[in-house]
Order: structure tokens, then C-alpha cells, then sequence
């Protein structure tokens, strides 16, 4: 069976490097204007992706001074994406740290149906210290903390999609049923995080469930993913590392008692695109040449847990502790340090390196090359597509979609029309029957 390319967009702001709202191809006004969005959601559907991804935090970054803040909350603009739209999966960020698992389970589920079966969970756990002070909290909850919460959290949200069975709904307008009640259960959920009755108050979606989706990489990420995740999102610098991971995740899954061919891993990547490689360089050093550093530090900080304030811009990053031994976001926090060591980087250039990614890898070159490496990773087991960063937006998306997507098409790696309704179809994952389904209580 031929293994089929997924590509998903992922949309932040005016572009993901982070001096992309100060460069002429981008207009920083366009952040709070939701025709900016519709435009590239239109975009990447004109491509043919998969899916498109919303981000999301729940604070405010360390320095709005010197970078846009302003970021809409996810669901709600993926309800004006999937009015535009017809087939493109949508995806959205929701933390299980900082939410309660009915209220996201039904906003899901209201969307799914809105959209036709094309919505998409970006499960996380939160990695920010400062959105804890925006929830009650005086701390953000441990890294080990979070994942058990996490887990309770999907286990609810699907006890909740599955309480109503698909042939629920009657509409007998003659006896005067609606919907059958013995099709419709409680969930009577009782943990330590969670008491919840039920049923939802929407029925069953046109997937069955959202499609889900997880972004950790340290260990518990990794464990969570090999339970739950349908796509992981991940960030990996090298084709060593990209193998290994895939690897490793694959068998998690199959010691999870899942099917591994059932999850896609996408690596996000930054094409900095040009029509010559020489092109492609010189608008990353534009880009580089914008970059805030007061704002680049404040952001490395973060990703490091440390405050870096006040240390030599050309000078190495300071002793650290080991990975598993910070509450930030760990995998992020090792990727960082093993590139800053592999490299020999002073704290100057390796901010330099995140500024087009946050530790994604970017690829500056023609569509050729960018399809290229694409298309390596993708054959020698690194990826089963790739989650699409472009530095700015929205040309930077149409490069992609204009220039890339046919390369990718000419090799027989990517569709040249959408053949499924859902996004499940298009990743080909199977829709989920209901637990309360009679063909699920059967034992195999």
C-alpha cells in the first residue's frame, strides 16, 4: 500500500519567524483582522493540505513591547474558517491544565458538526509558569502533574463524545420521539480530577471524535502520544533525531496495544523560500537582521526556564540542569541545549537559529530543495508529513502552496485533490464507533 503525504499549515499571526510582523512582505495590522485568516485558511485548502492548525496560550508573552501578542482564541476562529471552507481539516489548541473536559468536549463537538467532520484536538498540557496566575493558581502544577490530569481530561472527553450512539437521534414526528433514550448514556465519571455526569448535551459528531492530536515530545509526551494521539506534531532538528523519535513513538503504540500505521507524525518545518537557494538566504539574513534581541532573550529564557537577562549576547549559554529536572517545556528545553552544544553557538547565534522556528528546523532553498528534504525525511523514516511553518504570512504560505505543493505532486508524494469529506479521511484514520455501541461491547 502506498503511504500517502500529510501536510498540515500552521498559522500564527503574519508569519512564525518572530520578526516577520516588522518585514515589508507582512502587515502586522492583519493579527486581529479574521480576513487574514479566512485568506490563508483559502490558501491552504487551494493546496490541497490536510489540515490547518491554530496555536494557542493563555497569557501574555514576557515582552509584548518588541512582539505581537494579540492571538485570537482558537475555536472561535475556526468557526469562521470552516464558514470559508469546504474541505481543509481544522485544528485547535486546547490546554487540559487550564479546562474543564465538558465544556471542551462540546465546543469540539458543535464544530465538528459545523464544519461537516473536519475538526482536529491540539491536546497540550500547558508549559507557560505565567498562565497559572491567570487561573486561581499561585504555580503552574508539576510536568508529571499535568500528564495525569491530562490523561483523565481525554478520558472524559471521549466517555462524553461516545454518550450518545449514532442512530440516537429518531425525529419520529408521528409517535412523538426525538431520540432514543436507551441510545443515550451517562457517563458517571468519578476520578481524581473529574466528576462528570453527562451525557454531552450535543449529539455524536459527523467523525464520531475529533481527531487527536498531541505536540510533547519529552518522555511523558511521548507516553501520552502512544495512548491517545492520532498526529503528533513534534520539533526535530536532525534526520538522526527524527528517526529516533519515530522509532520510539512507534513503539510506544504497539506496546500501547494500538495500531502504529493509526498515527501520523508530522515534524514541524520552516521553509524560507526563494527562487534561487542564494534568494532563499538572503531573505532569512533579512529576516535574522530584524530580530529584537532583548525580545529573542526573553524568549529563550522561557524555553530554558532561566532568566538569561544580563549575560554576554557572544558568549556561551550558562551551566545547565538536566532535562528532567525542569518544569518547562522538556523536550523543547533539550532540543535547545543539545543544538547550543552540538554547534558550539553563543547565546547571539542560537537565538538567531530559533527565531525562524522556536527549535523547528528551517530550511532556506528553492522549492526543489525544500521538497527534497521533505521528501528524504518522509522515505527514510523520519515523518509521515510534515507540519508547514512559513516565516511570513501570507506569502509565505502561497510559496509553499504555488511552488512546493507542485514539486511534491510531480513525485507522486502528495494528492492532487481531496478524495475524503472529514479529516479523519484525510489522514485515513477510521472513524471511531461509540463505546455503547453494541458492536463495541462484543468481545473480539
Amino acid at each position: 500500500m502506498t503511504r500517502t503525504l500529510h501536510l498540515n499549515a500552521f498559522l500564527m499571526g503574519v508569519g512564525h519567524h518572530e520578526a516577520a510582523w516588522r518585514h515589508p512582505r507582512t502587515d502586522p495590522r492583519r493579527v486581529t483582522d479574521v480576513r487574514h485568516f479566512q485568506e490563508l485558511a483559502r490558501i491552504a485548502e487551494r493546496g490541497t493540505l490536510d489540515s490547518l492548525f491554530l496555536a494557542d496560550g493563555l497569557s501574555v508573552g514576557p515582552n509584548p513591547r518588541h512582539n505581537i501578542q494579540a492571538v485570537f482564541e482558537p475555536l472561535t476562529l475556526l468557526a469562521s474558517l470552516a464558514a470559508v471552507t469546504e474541505h481543509i481539516g481544522l485544528i485547535a489548541t486546547v490546554s487540559t491544565t487550564y479546562n474543564e473536559p465538558f465544556h471542551t468536549a462540546r465546543k469540539f463537538a458543535s464544530l465538528d458538526h459545523l464544519s461537516g467532520g473536519r475538526v482536529g484536538w491540539n491536546i497540550v498540557t500547558s508549559a507557560q509558569e505565567r498562565e497559572a496566575v491567570n487561573f486561581n493558581r499561585d504555580s503552574h502544577p508539576a510536568h508529571a502533574d499535568r500528564y495525569r490530569r491530562a490523561a483523565e481530561f481525554v478520558d472524559v472527553a471521549i466517555k462524553l463524545w461516545d454518550s450518545w450512539e449514532d442512530d440516537a437521534l429518531v425525529f419520529d414526528t408521528t409517535a412523538g420521539v426525538f431520540a432514543d433514550t436507551d441510545r443515550v448514556h451517562e457517563v458517571a465519571h468519578r476520578g481524581p480530577e473529574f466528576q462528570v455526569r453527562g451525557p454531552l448535551n450535543i449529539p455524536r459528531g459527523p467523525q464520531g471524535r475529533p481527531l487527536l492530536v498531541q505536540a510533547g515530545s519529552s518522555p511523558d509526551g511521548i507516553a501520552f502520544a502512544a495512548r491517545y494521539a492520532e498526529a503528533v506534531f513534534t520539533a526535530q532538528q536532525t534526520l538522526a533525531d527524527g528517526q529516533s523519535f519515530y522509532a520510539e513513538l512507534r513503539r510506544q503504540v504497539t506496546a500501547a496495544g494500538r495500531d502504529p500505521e493509526l498515527v501520523k507524525v508530522l515534524p514541524g518545518i520552516a521553509p524560507v523560500l526563494g527562487g534561487t537557494e542564494a534568494e532563499a538566504r538572503a531573505l532569512a539574513a533579512e529576516l535574522e537582521e530584524l530580530i529584537v534581541p532583548d525580545y529573542a532573550l526573553a524568549q529563550l529564557s522561557g524555553m530554558l526556564g532561566i532568566d538569561l537577562t544580563g549575560l554576554p549576547l557572544d558568549g556561551p549559554l550558562p551551566e545547565l540542569p538536566a532535562a528532567g529536572t525542569v518544569q518547562a517545556h522538556q523536550s523543547r528545553y533539550q532540543l535547545v541545549t543539545e543544538l547550543a552544544r552540538r554547534e558550539q553557538l553563543t547565546i547571539r547565534q542560537l537565538i538567531g537559529r530559533l527565531g525562524g522556528g522556536r527549535g523547528h528546523r528551517v530550511v532556506a532553498g528553492t522549492p526543489e530543495q525544500v521538497a527534497d528534504q521533505i521528501e528524504l525525511w518522509f522515505n527514510h523514516g523520519a515523518a509521515d508529513g510534515f507540519n508547514i511553518m512559513p516565516p511570513h504570512l501570507p506569502g509565505g504560505l502561497a510559496d509553499f502552496v504555488d511552488h512546493v505543493v507542485p514539486v511534491l505532486r510531480s513525485r507522486g508524494l502528495f494528492r492532487t485533490e481531496y478524495t475524503g469529506r472529514t479529516l479523519r479521511e484525510h489522514y485515513g484514520l477510521p472513524r471511531p464507533a461509540s463505546a455503547y455501541a453494541a458492536s463495541a461491547l462484543v468481545p473480539a
